[in-house]
């Protein structure tokens, strides 16, 4: 955790500051003073796990908000207790979305600040707050997020595997048909992969990602982030669906996956093969658009490739038709 705002002025006598105590935080021993906040709607960050990874500017807007939403009023209370807050929580989920905007919106509209929450880590990472926060912005409201804890980067940070170019993709469907159809469509994306996923699940879905995937993938299997039973297990999807095979395990769960390798890559030869199959009646952007998708390969660099290959000086200049792929 950083160190608190040093305009913040600590006191153990709340009433002795002169501050209205539920306007601040306890951190230690020591009571803090909230700065005021503007008006808007604040997506505030909690910790996964370890409630240490909460951040003092997190604590400050949830002290200095007009109230808290929160998903289960029940899990945030924890967080309130710990750090002796005192604003109010209203439970804002996906069942009650509908029921609870008007009052958000109703609370901005009165020059309030809205802070939202979730059970644990960022609000709208695979969960439905973006209704919300499309609603504020259409109704002319501020909304300032407020970093902090996050499962999937966390994950990805310890995975060990690229990081230069990441999809998140958040749950996978829970019948194995779907999630089958799902993985097939993530196949060549030349990203490293993250997933959530459940604990019951987890043997079904990596014994799928062999199937899909291929079992040379690499891959980290991610549990318990940040608490005391943290273990970040790393191998190939084939040993990962092995280690899981006949393990009951608990918690939360992230799968990192890393990108496609050999078996999504055609070598040079092969990529000009295709590409001069794929040059008979059609232009080089076409042609490198196809064979981008067969391949996996980069379709900027499949485009340069094609133009060379048609040998015609007016298409590599441009002046034949063909534009560069938009990306």
């Amino acid at each position: 955790m950083s160190s608190p705002d040093p305009d913040a002025s600590p006191d153990t006598d709340p009433a002795a500051s002169g501050s209205a105590p539920d306007k601040g935080f306890i951190i230690g021993a020591h009571r803090f003073q909230a700065p005021r906040l503007e008006p808007g709607l604040y997506i505030v960050s909690t910790p996964i796990g370890n409630l240490g990874d909460m951040t003092v500017r997190g604590l400050e807007t949830l002290a200095s908000a007009s109230l808290i939403a929160c998903e289960d009023t029940r899990i945030t209370s924890k967080l309130v207790q710990r750090f002796g807050l005192r604003t109010p929580l209203i439970a804002y989920h996906e069942h009650n979305a509908n029921r609870m905007r008007p009052r958000l919106l109703a609370a901005l509209e009165n020059g309030e600040a809205v802070a939202l929450v979730s059970d644990a880590g960022t609000p709208l990472v695979s969960d439905p707050g973006y209704r919300l926060v499309r609603d504020v912005v259409a109704a002319g409201h501020r909304v300032i997020p407020v970093p902090g804890a996050n499962a999937p980067f966390a994950a990805l940070v310890g995975a060990g595997l690229a990081s230069d170019t990441v999809c998140f993709a958040g749950f996978l469907p829970q019948k194995s048909g779907a999630r089958s159809a799902r993985l097939a469509e993530l196949r060549t994306l030349p990203a490293t992969l993250i997933l959530f996923e459940s604990p019951h699940r987890l043997a079904r879905s990596l014994a799928d990602m062999v199937t899909v995937l291929g079992a040379d993938r690499e891959a980290t299997v991610a549990r318990e982030l940040t608490k005391r039973f943290e273990t970040f297990e790393r191998g190939t999807l084939g040993s990962l669906a092995a280690l899981f095979a006949d393990q009951t395990v608990k918690g939360e769960i992230v799968v990192v996956i890393g990108p496609p390798q050999a078996e999504a890559e055609a070598d040079a030869e092969d990529a000009d093969a295709l590409l001069i199959a794929a040059l008979a009646g059609n232009k080089a952007a076409t042609a490198a658009k196809l064979v981008a998708q067969k391949t996996g390969l980069d379709r900027k660099t499949l485009y340069a490739r094609a133009l060379e290959l048609k040998a015609d000086p007016e298409a590599a200049d441009g002046d034949h038709g063909d534009e560069e792929p938009h990306t």
